[in-house]
């Protein structure tokens, strides 16, 4: 190279000597003609070396380009053959046209020139796919990226960096409170010495399970423990399904109550999508909501105990990232409201509606006789307070037609029910809505009004759920009640001494606990039956309420149509499914699921019929041993331990192979009766 450029250097100034010669010798030629001759044959010497140097200049340069040319070429091919990833070029019919030596050592194979790209990567089925993808390939994870306008894949392995994301996965901190949900409800009756010995069990078991796990465990007070573990862990705590509930459980049951055990934990969520390896493409979205910080864990581990208390207890509840998922869950929930609670909501209630400008009072759609007896309920108690209140009813449901016929002859209480969209004109931010008898966003009957006012209250008896209404000014939400007209009659009792309800007012109320309790039957506590006392000094007619419940035969005979077609599954379950093309309202499969119930053997029923609104309907009803409430959040739906309920899209067929496929993952995982 040095030699090329000093050549270049020495026929480029030659040329200009030659020049410059050239002048001079033409300006001898005018005075010294022998001088000229001189001049002009130095002159032809110097442009003939010049021409000469020029010559060999561009004889080398070719030489050194071509010698270049082939020293690129050849580190090119170098390169790509000894690159640390694989490349495969694939032509228009997909199959392979080149590869790479790496690529033999990816696949273990000697040449897949000619082969099938979806045979040797089955991955790549899609003939559209373009970007970045994860694979599993001989053992090793394996990111391909493919370019579809070249017909080029890039195959990069992976494998160390997913072990080590995995393992930071697996070291992510997870954190989680235990409480002894209902302590003092089991040691009731108990000396110091009993309950001392009795907690001293529990909390044993308690800390022999934490320190299998590797668990830090501390404990807060005499109830309640905090833990510290990996996310490894906690994932193996989900796989045992938690099993020290059902320890503690059985442990305690010779107490008149045995003690039960409700968990929250939580955990960030991955960003990692490698732990997957399910070659899904790595430009989708991702889930993951960042990385919490040790306090933020904490608030959603308490979030997380607050939602499995309000699932009724006995459970678990684990929050990772957006994920939550409830274990647990068997046994029913033991009443432990009290008087006081009950003073102080209605309280606080009062001072609400007082401060509000218009209370709306509003139900769940396709509402029933527990939903409307509550908004009656609160109605009165707005009225005793002298505020303007409405209830919002929009959607008729046939379970409540008889009790609507009876308001509407009631012109004074009739004329308190608006439509959704006269709420919509009612509403302001100093509005007060009052939502009874549900607190999930989707299921109330105007969504629309939960924006529009910037105070809401909750009123209900159904176990917690994922879904919830947030940011509500006050929420009396107690599973352990069997229906909302019974909390909302308690309130009235203490929001003031002189309500007075009116004989339809109190039998709605009424009618909404016999609705919901079975006539009493089910989910029936002390509290209940103080409630429907109160509601009868009130003036509540039992006949009144038989003649709002009573069936016609034309139904009657449905329900024995429906019956017929019933099986049993597991010893214990009986499922019925409704001829296809007949539609059937939720009530008319709730009363057979009701029905099935009362068959020998029979633990468990429920019951699938296409609905009027074009959505498949499931009922689902227990005796307690089992929680049909876990089934049927499988679905998108929920519940009780022993009332839940889905609607579900698709057909007859699917919905009862979806409910089966359901039914056995529960008894592989954990068993079906408790």
């Amino acid at each position: 190279m040095p030699k090329l450029l000093f050549q270049r250097w020495y026929a480029k100034h030659t040329g200009w000597t030659f020049v410059l010669l050239l002048v001079l010798t033409v300006v001898l030629a005018i005075f010294n003609w022998a001088l000229a001759m001189l001049g002009l044959i130095a002159t032809a010497v110097l442009a003939s070396a010049s021409l000469k140097a020029e010559r060999k200049f561009r004889e080398e340069t070719e030489s050194y380009l071509e010698t270049l040319g082939y020293r690129i070429q050849r580190a090119g091919e170098q390169s790509i053959v000894g690159l640390p990833y694989g490349i495969v070029l694939y032509g228009e019919d997909r199959k392979v046209e080149w590869h790479n030596p790496y690529m033999e050592q990816l696949l273990n194979r000697k040449d897949i020139n000619g082969s099938e790209l979806t045979a040797v990567f089955p991955q790549l089925q899609t003939k559209e796919m373009d970007g970045t993808i994860e694979l599993f390939l001989a053992g090793r994870f394996i990111q391909a990226t493919i370019v579809r306008e070249e017909r080029i894949v890039y195959f990069t392995d992976v494998t160390e960096l997913w072990a080590l994301r995995k393992r930071l996965d697996e070291e992510r901190i997870a954190v989680g409170t235990v409480v002894m949900d209902n302590l003092e409800e089991s040691t009731q009756g108990l000396d110091d010495q009993q309950r001392s010995v009795l907690l001293a069990r529990v909390t044993f078991i308690i800390t022999e399970w934490a320190s299998e796990h590797g668990i830090l465990m501390k404990r807060l007070s005499s109830d309640r423990h905090f833990m510290v573990m990996n996310m490894q862990t906690l994932k193996s705590l989900e796989q045992t399904r938690f099993v020290v509930l059902d320890e503690v459980r059985e442990m305690t049951l010779d107490n008149k109550l045995p003690v039960t055990l409700s968990m929250g934990f939580a955990a960030g969520a991955s960003g990692s999508s490698a732990a997957g390896a399910s070659a899904s493409v790595a430009n989708n979205a991702d889930d993951s909501t960042g990385i919490e910080t040790i306090a933020e864990l904490g608030q959603l581990a308490q979030s997380s105990l607050d939602i499995a208390l309000g699932r009724g207890g006995d459970q678990v509840a684990v929050r990772v990232g957006q994920r939550l998922s409830f274990y647990g869950g068997k046994s029913n929930a033991v009443e432990k409201r009290t008087r006081v609670r009950a003073r102080v909501i209605s309280h606080a209630l009062r001072n609400f509606i007082k401060q509000s400008d218009t209370v709306l009072i509003m139900g769940h759609k396709l509402p029933d006789t527990d939903s409307v007896g509550a908004a009656l309920g609160v109605l009165n108690a707005c009225r005793t307070l002298d505020k303007e209140a409405y209830i919002v009813l929009e959607e008729s449901n046939p379970s409540i037609d008889r009790l609507v016929a009876m308001l509407k002859k009631d012109e004074i209480l009739w004329s308190r029910f608006i439509t959704r969209y006269e709420a919509m004109e009612i509403a302001t931010k100093d509005s007060l809505l009052i939502v009874v008898d549900t607190h999930k966003a989707a299921m109330v009957e105007e969504p629309r009004l939960l924006q529009a006012t910037d105070r809401v209250v909750i009123i209900d008896h159904h176990r917690r759920g994922a879904e919830f209404i947030q940011d509500a000014v006050l929420v009396y939400l107690e599973p352990y009640a069997s229906s909302t007209a019974e909390l909302v009659t308690e309130l009235l009792q203490y929001i003031d001494t002189s309500i007075n309800l009116s004989v339809l007012e109190a039998t709605a109320l009424l009618a909404g606990i016999t609705v919901d309790t079975k006539h009493f039957a089910l989910r029936t506590g002390s509290r209940t039956y103080d409630a429907a006392g109160y509601l009868r000094r009130q003036g509540a007619d039992p006949l009144l309420i038989q003649r709002m419940l009573k069936e016609d035969l034309d139904q009657y005979i449905e329900k024995a149509d429906i019956i017929r077609r019933a099986e049993t599954l597991y010893g214990h379950i009986a499922v019925a499914v409704t001829e296809p093309g007949r539609k059937f309202s939720q009530l008319l499969i709730a009363q057979v699921a009701d029905t099935l119930l009362n068959m020998t053997d029979v633990l468990a029923s429920f019951v699938i019929s296409e609905r009027p609104d074009g959505l498949i309907g499931i009922s689902a009803r227990s005796l307690g041993q089992m929680n049909v409430q876990v089934v049927m959040e499988r679905l998108g739906g929920g519940g009780h331990l022993t009332n839940a309920a889905a609607q579900i899209q698709g057909t007859l067929a699917e919905a009862e192979a979806k409910l089966k496929r359901v039914l056995e993952e529960i008894d592989a995982e954990e068993g079906l009766f408790e």
